[in-house]
């Protein structure tokens, strides 16, 4: 099956199965969703949670954030792990925001990837949800779901995003990325894919190689 129909196929089998699919990350503003998605690197969006209420009290604005303590800031945020890289690129990203964007989150790729410690996953993800913007992001749960349905054999994540964007109608690609996730945690996990669960066995990739492991339902 041609890669331009089974995405489509995809698009309808997800919003099905996920139609309120969003980002799991909780915020009140772009740059609250800038700081979390920092702080969910190698980390769960669960815990994240948890932590960025106490955060985002302490710290109301750039302008608090750009000027806090960096030992105070890794206190509130160590759970979240790798926090001193984290908590210095916090400050820094705030920092920069002031100096270059009058305060306010900038809204391209190449300026959101220009504040420290943001990379092209973050800032497609503020470019999608926060600005309204075509966006593919790419995590791990992205490549994952998207090598095993074959739409790519590849663990780069810039050819990934290249690849997927090229396929993805542009009004849907947010919401997929969402999907994606939502059905790589629930179904297709990386250890032990419910397979026989996934409503998107048939056009599937992987379960083609593997389905005589396997029982359809």
């Amino acid at each position: 099956m041609e890669n331009s129909k089974k995405i489509l196929l995809c698009i309808e089998k997800l919003k099905n199965e996920y139609p309120d699919a969003k980002c799991s990350l909780i915020y009140s503003n772009p740059l609250e969703m800038l700081i979390a998605t920092r702080l969910s690197a190698q980390c769960t969006d669960l815990r994240v949670n948890a932590v960025t209420p106490a955060l985002f009290e302490r710290f109301k604005s750039v302008y608090s954030f750009a000027s806090a303590d960096v030992h105070e800031v890794e206190e509130y945020i160590c759970p979240c792990g790798l926090y001193r890289t984290k908590a210095k690129d916090i400050i820094e990203m705030c920092q920069k925001i002031i100096k270059d964007f009058d305060g306010q989150v900038p809204n391209t790729m190449d300026k959101l990837t220009s504040l420290p410690g943001v990379g092209r996953k973050t800032a497609n993800l503020v470019l999608g949800d926060i600005y309204g913007k075509p966006a593919i992001v790419v995590d791990t749960h992205f490549i994952r779901v998207t090598r095993r349905l074959g739409f790519h054999n590849s663990k780069d994540p810039l050819f990934i995003e290249k690849t997927m964007k090229n396929i993805i109608p542009e009004d849907e690609s947010n919401l997929f990325c969402h999907r994606i996730v939502f059905h790589g945690r629930a179904v297709c996990n990386a250890k032990a894919p419910k397979c026989n669960q996934c409503n998107l066995r048939n056009f599937c990739k992987y379960f083609s190689m593997f389905n005589s492991d396997m029982i359809q339902s």
